[in-house]
């Protein structure tokens, strides 16, 4: 999370339902849209008649130039030097001089610093890739599917079409329908649940047909889209499995849940696009990989970072841990633990200036407003003033108990957590529960000095590495050799041979 996320949750959940959220690229094509003379008209790269009458393409590139700024500051900033900023523009620049609409449309590609996996497109031209997807993808070929795809979207005008048919983001039902201020419970939803409306089966089908046609025509081999969907299947499969979802459960921020497409309708995709078969296409893997080395993998200790059970921010100096059972997840304006029977742990700071209040008071006059508490109390919390209180309230998934906890740090944060129970669970949770509450505490200068980022780093195998010791020294707690084989594309337990560039993961 980063310093100003509190103010971001407060914005975003004052906007209307069909505006922009984080890690999300649709809906931002209504914003302030003048309405127009309703015509439908045939797209030249589609081949069909698609309703766009009520926004122009003057009117998409107003709205994705206004939106742009917002995308960058919500996902993190802007990410990767200046090297690989214009490696990755380039390649997107090759890919838009071979659309339909050439010349007609000016791109901006943006690298995004988040972890997750995904990428997306505003109206006007604006391609947004993560660092995340990026030390994912394996060549410059799977790249290029990507950021292909994206711009098929952009060239198929599926936002204006979204838009003139009156189809508008559907953020879904926030998991805590309770009325906190400060809008901690609506924060908390992203994490939970906030699920983004992706575009339409056939829209995806048009823009994967469309980024196949654009990568070969730029000399690229058309297995690249295919190669990266099997990566995001076996990522998704694994970020499940870490997470303790069921397998075929897919991460609604993660690209698999916006822009959810099969093997096999990629397969069609190939058929439809009607390529032919590029003689000496380019893959790129060697260029790639090296441009890839060093990038942050994981979370940007700008934004904190997750080590195990343990948060820990060094700009803002304080960690906490989360008990057994339950799996940390950093976004941009909370934290988030998700733990059994959609139990939950959301963590965020108070928006804005901190009222000069007793934190009982804080929590019933500013936080929890309209909301009936039990056990109000002031608490200390390693030498900090605090107060908890409790609610019980009917929620999507069933009835909950809801702790709340407020901590006042001597710099003036208030810093809040929610713990959410199913009711059967409450008791055997607590007592995990209580230890997260007390394991808040401040950071010295020398221990926030010493929270580094993860990197992707590119090694070239020597004689006597084998899959089981280049896995074991990645520095995580559980499921190595897992991350390693995803990590590298592999087959967990394969083969590796001298000279193999392959993917790592050190400080």
């Amino acid at each position: 999370m980063t310093r100003q996320a509190s103010a971001l949750t407060r914005r975003i959940a004052a906007k209307p339902r069909w505006q922009v959220n984080r890690r999300h690229f649709c809906g931002l094509c209504a914003a302030g849209a003048a309405a127009q003379v309703a015509a439908c008209s045939v797209n030249p790269a589609t081949g069909r008649s698609s309703f766009t009458g009520f926004m122009s393409p003057s009117e998409e590139k107003r709205v994705g130039a206004e939106q742009h700024p917002e995308i960058v500051k919500e996902f993190g900033g802007e990410y990767g030097s200046a090297e690989l900023r214009a490696y990755v523009s380039n390649i997107g620049n090759r890919l838009a001089a071979n659309t339909e609409n050439a010349g007609q449309v000016t791109y901006t590609f943006t690298i995004l610093n988040s972890d997750v996996v995904n990428a997306f497109a505003l109206p006007g031209g604006y391609v947004y890739i993560t660092r995340g997807l990026m030390a994912l993808a394996d060549d410059e070929a799977q790249l290029a599917g990507v950021i292909g795809h994206e711009i098929g979207h952009v060239v198929a005008r599926h936002s204006a079409e979204r838009y003139s048919k009156s189809v508008a983001a559907n953020i879904g039902a926030v998991l805590l329908g309770i009325a906190f201020g400060g809008g901690a419970a609506q924060a908390g939803a992203n994490i939970a649940g906030l699920a983004i409306q992706s575009y339409s089966r056939d829209q995806e089908f048009e823009a994967d047909t469309l980024g196949i046609r654009y990568a070969t025509r730029t000399g690229y081999t058309a297995d690249g889209m295919p190669g990266f969907l099997e990566k995001l299947n076996q990522d998704s499969a694994l970020q499940a499995k870490i997470a303790g979802r069921s397998p075929g459960e897919v991460d609604q921020t993660n690209i698999m849940a916006t822009h959810p497409r099969t093997a096999e309708r990629v397969a069609r995709a190939m058929q439809a696009a009607q390529v032919a078969r590029v003689a000496n296409p380019r893959i790129g893997r060697t260029d790639y990989l090296l441009q890839i080395d060093g990038i942050i993998y994981g979370d940007d200790p700008a934004q904190g970072v997750i080590r195990g059970r343990r948060f820990l921010h060094p700009g803002l100096a304080f960690t906490f841990e989360v008990p057994q059972g339950f799996s940390l997840i950093n976004g941009a304006a909370q934290v988030t633990a998700v733990g059994p029977n959609n139990s939950q742990i959301i963590f965020d700071l108070h928006p804005g200036k901190a009222p000069n209040v007793a934190m009982t008071d804080y929590i019933a006059r500013t936080w929890a407003t309209n909301v009936r508490l039990e056990g109000l109390e002031a608490v200390t919390v390693n030498g900090m003033r605090a107060a908890t209180g409790v609610t019980r309230q009917n929620t999507s998934v069933g009835a909950a108990d809801i702790r709340l906890l407020a901590i006042l740090g001597s710099d003036g944060y208030i810093f809040r957590f929610l713990f959410v129970t199913p009711v059967s669970l409450t008791a055997r949770l607590d007592e995990g529960l209580r230890r997260t509450t007390y394991s808040f505490r401040r950071l010295s200068a020398s221990e926030a000095g010493d929270v580094r980022p993860l990197l992707l780093r590119i090694i070239q195998a020597r004689r006597g590495d084998s899959f089981t010791k280049l896995a074991s020294a990645l520095p995580f707690d559980s499921y190595r050799e897992e991350r390693f084989a995803t990590l590298n594309g592999i087959a967990e337990g394969a083969p590796i041979q001298a000279g193999d560039r392959l993917k790592t993961v050190s400080f």
